[in-house]
């Protein structure tokens, strides 16, 4: 147990600092060869923080756990929504400039899109090939229709000299390889310890940990007073796990996603989806208040997931 316990912290750190890493890196290069902000923005940045969840998804498909792989998917964007929004929340209230409507209407339509294939319980290589090209017409769509706030600068990271932005990428890519691979490896054991199953594993341990480097991310830009930043992170990297990350995983391991997130774990999830559209549509920010019952929604359907 102990040895399990070790591999899993070992893994969420090299996942979190691997993941803090290769954005930086990969955000200097892209500034360095001259790629405008929107494009690194969306697509290097977009691809970046997804890759601590890639990592862990598709290192437990290929250890033959798909179901650790889709529990990180749906936990970490219960995360995203609910754990990463309430904490950014709490720390300042979130500004709401009218941006995001369009992104949050793509993804609470993938998710609804992920529940009915979980739904029709089927799985092959050509769903996540459809899912990856889902994904690649996203970002067609995004580039050809910027927002006027896509064109944030990344000044702290660009600063970075090239050798340094070089040894930032490659380093934090050999640390998302291993703590990916310390953490899948963790996890099934604890599941197999504790008697819990790995999509409850998926949902909570793995999924909070793969989320880390968003949470920090968006605690900071809050506390530089950037707080609107969390919401495209959250949106972003709600779009990139279903469609990024589930189609990967499908096609590495084409099989059905686990039928018991169906239930309660589906409704929370496309629910959560639905209520943030709705609070971008209509309301001015998202407040400590409004913090609060997110986190503590996430904190108590993670008590939940655990006692059933």
């Amino acid at each position: 147990m102990i040895e399990a316990i070790i591999l899993s912290v070992l893994g969420l750190v090299g996942l979190a600092v691997g993941g803090e890493f290769l954005v930086r890196g990969s955000v200097a290069i892209a500034h360095r060869l001259g790629i405008s902000n929107l494009v690194t923005g969306l697509v290097i940045v977009g691809f970046a923080t997804s890759m601590p969840e890639m990592v862990a998804s598709v290192q437990a498909a290929l250890a033959g756990s798909p179901e650790l792989a889709w529990g990180n998917i749906v936990g970490s964007n219960l995360a995203n929504t609910l754990l990463i929004l309430g904490v950014t929340a709490l720390v300042t209230p979130i500004a709401l400039k009218g941006t995001g409507k369009r992104d949050a209407v793509v993804a609470l339509g993938v998710t609804l899109l992920l529940w009915a294939i979980t739904y029709a319980q089927t799985g092959s290589i050509w769903i996540g090939v459809a899912l990856l090209a889902g994904l690649a017409a996203y970002i067609y769509w995004r580039y050809n229709h910027p927002r006027p706030d896509d064109e944030d600068d990344h000044e702290e990271e660009a600063d970075l000299k090239p050798y340094l932005a070089v040894i930032a990428f490659l380093g934090g890519l050999g640390l998302l390889v291993a703590g990916g691979t310390a953490l899948v490896s963790g996890a099934i054991d604890l599941a197999r310890i504790f008697g819990v199953s790995e999509t409850v594993i998926g949902l909570t341990i793995v999924a909070i940990g793969t989320s880390l480097p968003e949470l920090a991310a968006s605690i900071a830009a809050a506390l530089r007073g950037k707080a609107g930043l969390a919401l495209g992170n959250v949106l972003g990297s709600n779009i990139y796990n279903i469609l990024l990350i589930g189609g990967v995983t499908m096609v590495v391991a084409p099989v059905a996603v686990p039928a018991d997130l169906l239930g309660f774990e589906f409704a929370l999830l496309a629910l959560s989806a639905l209520v943030l559209l709705l609070v971008l549509a209509t309301a001015k920010y998202i407040g400590r208040f409004a913090g609060f019952l997110l986190a503590g929604v996430f904190a108590a359907n993670t008590a939940f997931v655990f006692v059933s």
